[in-house]
């Protein structure tokens, strides 16, 4: 079964600072609750899902239930979890993470598990000293996000007061110059190489090698620009013997 909720958009992942020093700032991202509340209303309905509050040994837990209309079953569905205080209003700031987290538990923003470790080197922000401690009143937004199996695979964050992309990533990985070529790769040469009546070895010994298996990423890439001046000069060198072996045939 595929996931129930979609994976939330830029505009609806926000930004926190939770470590600052001299050298630069750690962000986590974060959704809020009515970005919850809306993505359960698009997606079950407005009147087919409730919460529900209630103390446990202190502590305040959020029950969300979702209404399910099956062949095979008809009911409430409920995942709860437990909230934390906030900083500034305690009784609302639990309550309010308490079902941020359970909507978490249903799967809604739990993408943002996947984000990577965001820093934000000193010179993209304006640093401010607060009762003694750093900090900073810049806003950080997230302007572009991508996903790959539910995985975040790319994201852009820009200081929204400057306009500033301050930080850039993406999860694919770039390849090693000294990593060998593909098969696939190899067949390409291979066929330019049939197709010029050119001996392979004009190719990989042009990099010092002893065959097209050799052959590395980083010779690959630069024959993806030297490549085409060597075809052309291999041709024009043995014009007069390739166009009597095509008249032979």
């Amino acid at each position: 079964m595929g996931r129930m909720f979609r994976l939330l958009r830029a505009d609806e992942i926000e930004c926190r600072v939770s470590r600052i020093t001299e050298k630069g700032l750690f962000l986590l991202l974060y959704k809020d609750a009515r970005v919850d509340q809306n993505i359960l209303d698009e997606t079950v309905g407005h009147d087919r899902w409730q919460r529900k509050h209630e103390l446990i040994n202190g502590n305040l837990f959020c029950s969300v239930g979702i209404w399910f209309d099956r062949d095979t079953f008809s009911g409430w569905v409920w995942k709860q979890d437990v909230g934390t205080e906030s900083n500034t209003e305690k009784e609302k700031g639990q309550a309010s993470d308490a079902f941020k987290r359970a909507c978490f538990n249903w799967g809604i923003g739990r993408e943002l598990y996947t984000a990577p470790r965001i820093w934000i080197s000193a010179g993209n922000y304006s640093p401010k000293q607060n009762n003694g401690k750093l900090t900073t009143y810049d806003h950080f937004i997230v302007s572009e996000i991508s996903y790959t199996d539910d995985r975040i695979s790319s994201l852009v964050i820009v200081n929204e007061d400057t306009g500033k992309i301050v930080y850039k990533w993406s999860r694919e990985k770039k390849p090693n110059p000294d990593d060998k070529i593909t098969d696939k790769q190899v067949i390409v040469l291979r066929k330019m190489c049939l197709q010029h009546r050119m001996p392979e070895e004009t190719i990989f010994g042009h990099y010092g090698h002893n065959s097209m298996e050799e052959m590395t990423v980083g010779d690959w890439t630069d024959f993806g620009k030297v490549g085409q001046a060597v075809i052309e000069k291999w041709d024009k060198e043995h014009a007069d013997e390739n166009n009597g072996q095509a008249e032979s045939h």
